[in-house]
């Protein structure tokens, strides 16, 4: 995936994340972690299925990216905490 795509898609998934669980978090710490939720999610779906799954901006890349960014918002929240 592009970068520009990496960086839509992990806004996206970011924002969606953020709305979903409730974070406090600003536009930028949205997008790291969206992006960085992109990354973990498609490794994951690439372990469990075989398959790229984050290849562009569709809906796909943006259902895996939204459960990776979950994955790395529960990461973020035990670090912070502690």
């Amino acid at each position: 995936m592009g970068w520009f795509a990496a960086l839509v898609v992990g806004l996206i998934s970011g924002w969606l994340v953020s709305w979903l669980m409730k974070t406090k978090t600003g536009l930028w710490l949205n997008l790291v972690l969206g992006v960085a939720g992109s990354m973990v999610g498609g490794w994951v779906a690439g372990l469990l299925t075989g398959v790229d799954m984050v290849t562009g901006i569709n809906l796909t890349s943006i259902l895996v990216s939204v459960l990776g960014a979950i994955i790395v918002v529960y990461v973020y929240r035990f670090f912070k905490k502690n």
